[in-house]
């Protein structure tokens, strides 16, 4: 799609849907597991001050996701909010 990003270049309080995880295998299980599908809403709202880590809503729980991992994660940005 046209504006997709990756999800750690997503700011505090922005929103996106995931459209594709690029993980391994083992870290897209578990980030699947987790609610990081596609077609799922997920909202930055924190990031940790060496900005190794930020914090998302995905699916009404908090889960922070490293910027290696997110680095390979594309998303669309929206204004919709997650649940």
């Amino acid at each position: 799609m046209a504006n997709e990003i990756f999800l750690n270049e997503l700011n505090v309080g922005d929103c996106a849907v995931v459209c594709e995880l690029s993980n391994p295998p083992h870290t897209k299980k578990r980030l699947q597991e987790l609610g990081m599908i596609e077609g799922t809403v997920v909202e930055c709202i924190g990031r940790a001050p060496g900005g190794e880590l930020f914090a998302y809503v995905i699916r009404g729980a908090v889960i922070a996701i490293r910027t290696s991992d997110g680095s390979l994660i594309r998303v669309q940005p929206t204004t919709e909010k997650g649940e």
